[in-house]
């Protein structure tokens, strides 16, 4: 993962480079699971557990029996309120709170809040009874989809970037006379990609674990598109340089003998 080993990935056969991203996606996709599973999961699993052991949303409005707000469940990351007039009087130190009112959910997060309503033409269940069992069915099948679609989505938006940036960094190569052609440019692109990736998976087990807040998990997921750029010019200055000397002595002498006279 330094640029002289980026640069290597120029030359190198296409199924070395899908082979290298289909790891680093692996792993992506599994610091995201370890996220879900120890870091979201426990909060909805307990906020599953005391809700009430009936209740439900019809209509686009939930049927709570009493008005007073209860704090469900909270974690580091997410925390589950229902506070029927959306008065505020429960607060989280949760990074993303959801709050259950009468007509609508309240998610707040970094950026402040917004209100989503209830389907009024649907029934939904929001009881203790009917969700546990569910949740514990479908909590397995959410994790295996999750890794399915983290690097099915990786590979493809490396694919995307790669096709973007291979055309500049041709003509990077172009202009400093390296030896890189339309190809190695594309394959180049893609593998630049993968340390800024690396960087974004270890902040998401630091985040888990707390080591990050939610602003430098930001600044550093800003930071792994930054690094990309980086990876992408600094690469460059290990690839061949092509010899753009002018060839010496006579370009126009040779052994013809009908010109030795």
């Amino acid at each position: 993962m330094t640029p002289r080993g980026v640069a290597a990935f120029a030359r190198a056969r296409l199924s070395r480079l899908l082979l290298a991203q289909f790891v680093v996606a692996s792993l992506a996709a599994a610091s995201v699971v370890w996220f879900l599973s120890d870091g979201c999961f426990p909060a909805v699993r307990a906020a599953i557990r005391n809700l009430p052991a009936a209740g439900e949303i019809r209509a686009g409005r939930l049927d709570w029996s009493h008005r007073k707000p209860q704090l469900l469940a909270e974690g580091h990351f997410l925390a589950f309120i229902v506070d029927p007039d959306h008065g505020g009087q429960i607060h989280s130190p949760a990074d993303v709170q959801i709050e259950f009112g009468e007509r609508t959910v309240r998610v707040y997060s970094l950026l402040g809040y917004r209100d989503f309503p209830y389907p009024a033409d649907q029934i939904i269940s929001f009881n203790r009874t009917d969700l546990e069992p569910l949740w514990g069915a479908w909590e397995p099948e959410w994790l295996a989809i999750t890794v399915l679609a983290v690097v099915a989505i990786l590979m493809l938006t490396w694919a995307l970037l790669a096709t973007v940036y291979f055309l500049p960094a041709w003509l990077i190569g172009y202009f400093t006379n390296r030896d890189l052609n339309l190809r190695g440019s594309w394959k180049l692109a893609g593998a630049a990609l993968l340390p800024g990736a690396l960087l974004l998976t270890a902040a998401i087990v630091l985040y888990d674990f707390a080591a990050l807040d939610l602003v430098q998990f930001c600044f550093v997921f800003g930071a792994h598109v930054a690094l990309g750029w980086i990876y992408l010019f600094l690469s460059q200055l290990f690839l061949p340089r092509i010899d753009s000397a002018p060839p010496k002595g006579n370009p126009f002498a040779d052994n013809n003998p009908l010109t030795d006279n």
